[in-house]
């Protein structure tokens, strides 16, 4: 069974994240959806807002399990622990490229099994962000296109206090 841990803040998680586990999950055989729980970032939704937030999004793809959970530390340890070998990563720009394959050196450093995966963006999300939807968000601007239809309330009403 081919494990892959695709790791993010996902606050909130958007289309465009969404487009990417939908993705990968028809290339692994199980899927962990990972929150990071960043101490140094001062996110807008909780980690459990946040993982309860992507169960409620994602599909069920036949052929692969997906898992939501959070986990702290280095993500090198962490697909360790859960028995993942490969990373997947969303890739927007180049500038997403350059620090994406530095986080991949390192994390092929710290796990000498573990491998990347980078998958392109499909080019209508090419511009989107999680920054974006919550800067439109607290504005009262529409998220409609941004956010999974299922949340897109509970992450308006989040946004707009």
């Amino acid at each position: 069974m081919k494990t892959a841990v695709y790791p993010g803040s996902f606050d909130p998680i958007t289309n465009g994240h969404l487009d990417v586990i939908i993705r990968a999950a028809n290339i692994f055989d199980k899927l962990v959806v990972a929150v990071l729980n960043n101490s140094s970032k001062h996110p807008v939704f909780s980690v459990e807002e946040r993982v309860e937030l992507i169960r409620e999004s994602v599909p069920k793809i036949p052929g692969c399990e997906i898992t939501v959970t959070s986990f702290d530390g280095l993500l090198a340890d962490f697909a360790q622990e859960i028995g993942a070998t490969t990373v997947v990563k969303g890739l927007r720009a180049m500038s997403d490229f350059e620090y994406e394959f530095q986080q991949a050196l390192a994390n092929r450093k710290m796990n000498h099994r573990l491998d990347t995966v980078f998958l392109m963006t499909s080019d209508k999300y090419m511009y989107l962000s999680s920054s974006l939807v919550r800067e439109i968000g607290r504005h009262g601007g529409d998220i409609s296109d941004f956010v999974p239809l299922r949340i897109q309330k509970r992450v308006l009403e989040k946004l707009s206090k």
